[in-house]
């Protein structure tokens, strides 16, 4: 029972430091924007009604809809967008077939988004923790984009060699930071106690009746207060949802409660701190170690959605809608402890241009919000085919439940269009960039794929006719790896013309990734006997898992297989693509997933196959 009592702690520590980081620095900027946009007039009516606004909008999105509902829908224990996606897929499969491209490709979309976002926070966070030199003096004006992306280089920087070491430290480090502002929260609200009549919603809706003009146009400037939301049902996986709600209802909401009143208890006193009210809130003694531990907070914000990127980049690999990328493991205990240095680089390069273009955070501000609220309306839309066709409740509940968050997230959405000019456009950019690249390796692959399939030749008949009069055989065995299961990998047709033998025992292995997060060792593998010493073998896999055939096909040993790694030589078709004029894509897409093709990672080095047991043998295939 202690044991259980001091695991929960533990995770809940841990949760603080993963999952909290982004929403956790919001209130360097929040109220900063709200009433730094000249639209909320300094009246104490209108700061009533902002804090109140506020207060509601972190307990319906995100105390309510993910972490009271959306923390119900996983996926084998596992959560996020890509979760959420495929046990919608899953959901609907046979109940409403017709539904299942349209929900794919719009779940896709929301996970491209993700990558805008992940631009937009490393970018405001820090550039935000940053500004707070300005507070401490205007002689620092001048350092804070240099700083800024100086710690971000850092930070990337160490991604190759893992974080496992110092994140052990985040935790502990994101605690002191939700004590830190919870304080500064108090100090400012106990000269103004009056304030906590804010949490009353009425005068949020007093607000808006009001002005709801003025309502509409700052929407999407109080969303900044619940950015970092999804990362709740995100990490999800790793936690557990009893640490998550425990850190958010005992730590996290009532920190962020205290310092959004705290904010606007010293905006009433002296509305001139608008400029920068959280570090205005500290005592001038204080200012520069708080600007420390906000970039230390900013920092590990940062680091949680990078890791979210390599995770994600991860499981689209294994989905199929990228190709395959180098993943680098960083630690020798935790599977989850990866690195992508594709991603990790050009993720840098983009915050780097967002920081250099738009050189603040109020005009990061206007950047932001587009993807978030645009992703929280598809999570929306996605739970509905989950509570309705995956667990079975009544549609008018189902859309009762579903259509009051969609309507919030709507006009969230809606209010952040404004900012399209401004900045918004920045990551419907990114997102856009790399909705196109996955749907174009999705449908190049399946093109490629019908290629193959119409020039191919039926395996069972072709062995059939090889051992009428076979060829010599040697000792062995050969794995030909095949994307389509049944027919005759070039592989062998190759070796069969050049070399003329055929190994004593021949595999056709055919990997196949699936819309689960896991997939068990005890359901690895499919064998089918094809007689003569030959087996079709199907290897599955999870979005989740990490690929490795030697392991896998190691499993085969005692069905019939006798496998000794040391005579075992896996052959590979290495497919040179050339785009050709016709049906199927557009010129201009079948070039783009020619190049996405000869730029993937071998399939031996995604696989974990030794490389000196790795035949490859090309073919040049049209399309």
């Amino acid at each position: 029972m202690n044991h259980a009592k001091s695991s929960t702690a533990a995770l809940t520590l841990a949760a603080i430091g993963v999952v909290y980081g982004d929403i956790g620095t919001s209130v360097l900027y929040t109220l900063k924007e709200v009433f730094g946009s000249g639209h909320v007039p300094f009246t104490h009516a209108n700061v009533y009604g902002v804090l109140s606004i506020v207060f509601w909008t972190l307990t319906s999105i995100v105390s309510i809809k993910y972490v009271t509902l959306v923390l119900r829908a996983d996926n084998h224990g596992e959560g996020g967008l890509v979760a959420m996606l495929a046990l919608a897929s899953q959901s609907v499969k046979d109940k409403a077939p017709a539904l299942r491209r349209w929900m794919l490709l719009i779940g896709i979309f929301g996970t491209c988004l993700f990558y805008g976002d992940g631009v937009i926070t490393p970018a405001i966070t820090v550039l935000s923790a940053m500004e707070g030199l300005d507070v401490v003096s205007p002689a620092f004006r001048r350092a804070v984009i240099p700083l800024t992306l100086a710690i971000l280089f850092v930070l990337f920087w160490v991604q190759k060699k893992g974080t496992s070491g110092i994140g052990r430290f985040f935790g502990p480090v994101m605690v002191v930071w939700f004590a830190a502002i919870a304080a500064l929260g108090v100090y400012h609200i106990a000269g103004h106690p009056e304030i906590l009549g804010a949490l009353s919603p009425h005068h949020a809706l007093r607000f808006m009746l009001r002005q709801p003009g003025t309502t509409f146009i700052i929407l999407g400037a109080v969303v900044l207060c619940v950015t970092g939301g999804e990362a709740l049902y995100a990490d999800m996986g790793h936690f557990g949802r009893r640490p998550i709600r425990i850190a958010w209802f005992s730590i996290v909401m009532p920190a962020l409660t205290l310092n959004y009143f705290g904010q606007g208890a010293l905006l009433l006193e002296h509305p001139a701190a608008v400029k920068n009210p959280f570090f205005m809130m500290a005592p001038e003694w204080i200012t520069l170690p708080l600007v420390g531990l906000a970039t230390a907070a900013a920092v590990i914000a940062s680091q949680a959605l990078i890791s979210g990127a390599f995770s994600v980049t991860k499981q689209v690999i294994q989905l199929g809608y990228l190709p395959r990328l180098q993943i680098l493991h960083t630690s020798t205990r935790d599977t989850g402890q990866i690195y992508l240095p594709f991603v990790n680089w050009s993720l840098f390069v983009m915050i780097v241009l967002a920081v250099v273009l738009f050189r603040s955070s109020s005009n990061l501000a206007a950047a932001y919000g587009i993807a978030v609220t645009l992703d929280m309306t598809i999570t929306t839309v996605l739970t509905f085919f989950v509570i309705r066709y995956g667990w079975g409740y009544p549609l008018a509940l189902c859309i009762a439940a579903t259509g009051f968050f969609f309507v919030i997230d709507i006009a969230f959405f809606s209010s952040n269009l404004l900012k399209l000019v401004d900045g918004g456009w920045f990551p419907l950019l990114i997102g856009g960039g790399v909705f196109l690249l996955m749907t174009t390796w999705k449908d190049g692959r399946e093109q490629l794929n019908e290629t193959l399939r119409a020039f191919s030749v039926d395996l069972q008949d072709f062995l059939a006719s090889v051992f009428v009069s076979p060829p010599a055989r040697v000792p062995g065995t050969a794995v030909f790896l095949t994307a389509q299961p049944g027919i005759v990998p070039s592989a062998l047709l190759h070796n069969l013309k050049h070399n003329k033998v055929l190994h004593e025992q021949n595999l056709f292995v055919t990997v196949r990734s699936h819309e689960l997060p896991w997939i068990g060792m005890e359901q690895r593998l499919e064998v089918e006997p094809l007689g003569h010493d030959c087996w079709q073998v199907a290897v599955h896999y999870g979005f989740k898992n990490d690929p490795d055939l030697p392991r896998a096909l190691a499993l085969l040993t005692g069905r019939g297989v006798d496998l000794n790694p040391m005579t075992t030589s896996y052959f590979l078709s290495r497919d040179i693509v050339t785009p050709t004029p016709g049906p199927g894509m557009a010129l201009w897409r079948e070039k783009l997933f020619a190049q996405m093709h000869h730029s993937a990672t071998a399939a031996a080095e995604f696989l974990h196959l030794p490389s000196n047991a790795v035949v490859e043998l090309g073919s040049k295939i049209e399309i």
